[in-house]
């Protein structure tokens, strides 16, 4: 089979003015069919017709001057002729008549021009006659064999199915296409990104993170498993928003390496941004000219901006690893370190802002606790204070009375 279909290649680039047709090795497979064809009844009826209407008229019309026995000879090689041509044309390629065609047009184009020369020569009729006719029948000839023959050495077959598999191939850049991690479809705050369309586009995810994924969320640790699963339905909560279009697509060309390489390799390709959280990923898609749209860097920038100096209420939740310091955290997740709050665990305090530092895993807020008394503090420790002030003067008040009273009463004098 393999080599009937060499043959039939062979047989599709061979120029049509060569010569005989081109054997395989499957000679007899293939020259039954084009044998069948020619000698049909169907073909033979028409070449018939073909021959007598070409002998009729040159029956009829005697050009040259011959004879009707001359003439009638005349019109039966002219159709000779013609079905030499056809059966040569047969083995013709697609591209060789196309260029044949249009090496014959240019070739009588450029006689029509010669012959317009030729006219305007002192040259007798006859002369000019038979050069105008020459030149003609040579620019066509010579246009025919020549396109037939450069367009089979072009090989417009196989530059047409190039052309066709990379246009196929080729996906559309202009799309904005963004890349899924398998990092940020864990996180989840991809979700909510979508659910507030600030992401335009099309989402794609490719068939090696949909696999990653498969495989976190079958893992044998119930962590891993649970944050697979979590993945697999953020993805599926995208892909039911009504403004957001996901699009699975497939591996690439790049089978080797690791998931980042081949998340890398295929926005190379496609001119794709990569949506993730890692941070080495981020780094090295970065470093080789890619655009990454982190999700961290996102909400670090989200974040609120804290100047040192001012005041913030917080609270402590757990004991920090200096002494004496406490640990609170604020809404967005920022880790609020504070001097001198471990006894202050579990309570709500005011604080005041020291110092902010910026690293790469977010943003960490330093302070000190406020000094300053609250205010109901104050009220109850003046209430206390008012009371153990009246104790006080009461308690005074009865020593004097009772110094002043007579202990023993005196009796009434005689």
């Amino acid at each position: 089979m393999s080599r009937a279909y060499s043959g039939v290649e062979r047989r599709a680039v061979s120029s049509p003015f060569s010569g005989a047709p081109p054997a395989s090795e499957s000679g007899p497979v293939l020259l039954r069919k084009p044998r069948v064809q020619g000698t049909s009844l169907e073909s033979w009826v028409l070449r018939g017709f073909l021959v007598v209407c070409a002998a009729a008229i040159c029956y009829t019309l005697q050009p040259f001057h011959l004879g009707r026995v001359m003439s009638t000879g005349l019109g039966v090689l002219t159709a000779a002729v013609i079905l030499m041509a056809e059966l040569r044309l047969q083995w013709a390629a697609v591209g060789g008549l196309l260029g044949g065609a249009l090496g014959a047009v240019l070739g009588i184009f450029a006689a029509v021009l010669v012959t317009l020369i030729i006219s305007r020569t002192a040259e007798p009729e006859p002369t000019k006659s038979f050069l105008e006719c020459a030149v003609l029948v040579a620019f066509a000839y010579l246009g025919l064999v020549l396109g037939s023959k450069k367009a089979g050495d072009l090989h417009f077959e196989t530059i047409g199915q190039r052309v066709v598999v990379r246009t196929a191939a080729a996906p559309v850049p202009s799309e904005a296409l963004k890349l899924l991690d398998t990092s940020v479809l864990i996180d989840g705050r991809i979700a909510d990104i979508c659910e507030a369309q600030f992401l335009d586009g099309v989402l794609a995810v490719p068939q090696f993170v949909l696999h990653e994924l498969q495989l976190v969320a079958d893992s044998g640790d119930a962590l891993k498993r649970q944050r697979g699963r979590r993945g697999l339905d953020v993805l599926e909560r995208i892909r039911k928003m009504p403004g957001v279009e996901v699009r699975i697509l497939g591996d690439g060309p790049s089978q080797a390496g690791d998931v980042d390489r081949k998340l890398i390799d295929l926005a190379r390709q496609t001119g794709a941004k990569i949506v993730t959280n890692d941070f080495n990923l981020n780094k090295v898609a970065t470093v080789q000219g890619l655009s990454v749209l982190n999700v961290n860097q996102l909400a670090n920038a989200l974040k609120p901006v804290v100047l040192a100096g001012e005041p913030m209420r917080v609270l402590i939740l757990r004991e920090g690893k200096e002494a004496n310091q406490g640990v609170a955290y604020l809404d967005d997740g920022t880790m609020v370190v504070v001097d001198g709050a471990k006894r202050y665990i579990n309570r709500s305090v005011d604080i005041t802002v020291t110092s902010v530092h910026q690293t790469t895993a977010g943003k960490m807020i330093f302070g000190r606790v406020d000094d300053r008394p609250e205010p109901g503090t104050i009220a109850r420790q003046a209430a206390a204070g008012g009371r153990v002030d009246g104790s006080a003067r009461g308690n005074d008040a009865g020593v004097l009375d009772r110094g002043t009273r007579s202990i023993y009463p005196e009796t009434e004098a005689d």
